[in-house]
Parts: C-alpha cells; sequence; structure tokens
C-alpha cells in the first residue's frame, strides 16, 4: 500500500490485491500531478504480476490529466500482449474524460459514472476544487466540459449570483462557451448582438465591469432595458487573460440589485484566476506563431524520445515499451526531464566511436 498526504498536494492511498484470477489497484484519494507517480509505480507492480490487471476508481476522488497518462502507459503495455486493462466505477467526469481522450477504446470500462464527482468532494476546499478543476487541458471540447464544472461551482458559491457563464473569442467572434442555464446564454447573446454590455466590454477592454444596478446604469443603452425586462438587477463581467491578453470573461448575473458584496468580488476574483490559467495551460490565445514554434519544439522531443529508444533497444536487445519504462526510469533517477535525457542519450552515439558504443552494447550500459 502507497499512502500519500499533504494539504498543499492532495491525498491518495493505493492498494494492490492479488487475487487468483486478477490483480486489483484500488485508489483511494486524489491523483494529480503530485500523486500520479504513485499510481504508476503500483500499476507497473500490478502488470508485472501477468494477471488481468484492474484499476478500481470506485474510491477516486478525482483524477488529472496526469492520471489519464498512468492508464494509457498501462493500457499500451498490455496491448503489446494482446489484452485491456480494465477500468471499474471511474466518476462522471472520469469517465467523460476517458471518452474524450479516446481512453476508451483501448480500455474495459466497467461501472462508468459510479465513482464520486467532481461536485460531491470537499478536500482541498474551494481553492481546491478549483485547482483541480483547472488541471484538465486539451481541445475545445475538454476545456468547455471544465468550464462547465467552473461555471456551476461559482453559482453556487458566490453570494447573489443567479446565473453565471463564460463567454470566450473564437473564429473571431465572442461566444459563450458554459452557462449556468439558457436564460443566461440568452443574456449573453443579446450582448454580441447589441454588440455592447459588460460581457463584451470585458473581453474586450480586458478590465472588470460591475453593473451595481441596472436601474440607474447608462453605459449600455440598448442591452440594459433588455436585461431589466429579463428580471437582471446587477452583473459582474470580469476579463480572462491568456497569454498575457483578454481571451474572454466571466460574467455573473444577479436580480437583486447590489448584490456583490466585497467578499463575493474576491471570491469571483479567485474563480478568474483559475479559469484564466485552465485557459493558459489549454493554449488559448496562442498566435500562430507561438503555436509552430511549440509544435516544432514538441516534434524535436519527440524525435529526440524515439532516437534514444532506438539506441536503448540496440544496446540492452529490449523493445521499444521497455526502452521506453527504461528512460523513464532514468529521467526520475537522475532528476532531469524526460526530453533532455533523450536527447543526451541520442546524441551519445555521435560523441562516441563505434568501437565503445560496441563495448556499451555488450556490457553494462553507462548512463552518463
Amino acid at each position: 500500500m502507497v499512502t500519500r498526504g499533504d494539504d498543499r498536494l492532495g491525498q491518495l492511498e493505493v492498494t494492490i490485491s492479488f487475487g487468483e484470477d486478477e490483480v486489483v489497484v484500488g485508489v483511494n484519494g486524489e491523483v494529480d500531478l503530485a500523486t500520479a507517480a504513485d499510481l504508476g509505480a503500483a500499476l507497473t507492480a500490478a502488470l508485472e504480476r501477468g494477471s488481468p490487471a484492474v484499476v478500481d476508481l470506485t474510491a477516486t476522488r478525482f483524477m488529472g490529466v496526469a492520471g489519464l497518462r498512468v492508464l494509457e502507459i498501462g493500457a499500451e503495455q498490455l496491448a503489446a500482449r494482446g489484452r485491456r486493462l480494465t477500468i471499474r466505477s471511474p466518476s462522471v467526469l472520469v469517465s467523460r474524460m476517458l471518452d474524450i481522450t479516446g481512453l476508451v477504446d483501448i480500455l474495459n470500462v466497467e461501472g462508468a459514472g459510479e465513482g464520486p464527482t467532481a461536485a460531491s468532494t470537499s478536500a482541498g476546499g474551494l481553492n481546491g476544487h478549483l485547482r483541480k478543476v483547472s488541471a484538465i487541458p486539451a481541445d475545445d471540447d475538454v476545456v468547455d466540459g471544465a468550464l462547465g464544472l467552473l461555471v456551476a461551482l461559482a453559482r453556487a458559491t458566490v453570494g447573489g449570483a443567479d446565473g453565471v457563464s463564460v463567454s470566450m473569442r473564437r473564429r473571431g467572434h465572442l461566444t459563450s462557451v458554459a452557462a449556468t442555464d439558457q436564460a443566461i446564454l440568452e443574456l449573453d447573446a443579446l450582448q454580441y448582438a447589441n454588440a455592447e454590455g459588460p460581457c463584451v466590454d470585458a473581453a474586450i477592454e480586458g478590465r472588470r465591469f460591475h453593473a451595481e444596478a441596472l436601474d440607474h446604469e447608462n453605459r449600455w443603452p440598448a442591452f440594459t432595458p433588455q436585461a431589466r425586462a429579463r428580471g437582471i438587477n446587477a452583473i459582474l463581467s470580469s476579463p480572462l487573460v491568456a497569454e498575457d491578453r483578454p481571451v474572454g470573461s466571466l460574467n455573473i448575473y444577479s436580480r437583486t440589485a447590489s448584490a456583490f458584496t466585497v467578499k463575493d468580488q474576491e471570491l469571483a476574483s479567485m474563480f478568474v484566476t483559475e479559469t484564466s490559467r485552465l485557459l493558459g495551460h489549454a493554449g488559448v490565445g496562442v498566435t500562430d506563431d507561438q503555436l509552430s514554434e511549440r509544435l516544432t519544439r514538441a516534434l524535436q522531443t519527440r524525435r529526440s524520445i524515439a532516437q534514444a529508444q532506438g539506441v536503448l533497444m540496440e544496446r540492452k536487445g529490449i523493445g521499444p515499451d521497455e526502452a521506453y519504462t527504461l528512460l523513464r526510469r532514468f529521467s526520475r533517477e537522475t532528476n532531469q526531464p524526460l526530453s533532455e535525457r533523450a536527447a543526451d542519450i541520442a546524441g551519445s552515439t555521435r560523441r562516441l566511436p563505434s568501437s565503445v558504443v560496441h563495448e556499451q552494447k555488450e556490457g553494462p550500459w553507462l548512463a552518463s
């Protein structure tokens, strides 16, 4: 059993149960960047047993992308042996992530949606919830799913909030990518159609707009009477920032005038900070040149890793999966990023004469 507890890093308990027909890895707690390695170690031990492997997520309160990557590696290792990894009782959110990322295609999933949901967890308080949601990166579908959780949490947390939405600029136009209900979507749409309103101004100007009482508001002459006709009397719109520029806004609506106290505004700022972090991780706001540069670096990293795998396969006489596992172990043991370690190994063949390379293949491999 592996147990890790830390108020900052979350809590995780991993157990391994060896039965006659299967090995079950039980996951109790939160799998994030800090604890995913513990799950990986337990899963590796289970796979070495050779029996059908099951990862039981019944008691898993949260699983981020790092945890999904561990499951993917385990599934790939089993797939090489003609078998599939079984995931038991994932939560609704984890089930959705498995589906969106395509992992469901290489896994056996049992009892989907039976584990704890993100909304039912209490560990870490509000900040903990927000940081877990903001740990979910990827494409628009995954980002929008995470934003859906954020607006629901904001609606339940910020005093006076009767509805919350997130406006984002996509394909040159503002659009609502998450909202707590249809009425809020319509309020956003009215602002886009009028080209005015607090959510529009916050998204474009990059500063907060607080309409404390629409009865006395004159900044948006077309939108304000429409909002009042729908029973809205206060709006708080804050800019969302990625890559140091505004990319959208978080909008909180209330039927009560002067609804948002100083404390409520501080809570809203907390949501804005975490939502902006989520968008930054997901690459929202990246320019074409920045994207091109990042893709080039990613391709170079993948090339180095592939070359390093080839070197290890040749020197050790092992397969690609074993070579990748060995490469990851070297990276952990030397506390060196995987990409740098791979580049060093790939570069070693260019620095050493062929006779030395032959000796290293036959004798102990030197990691330096």
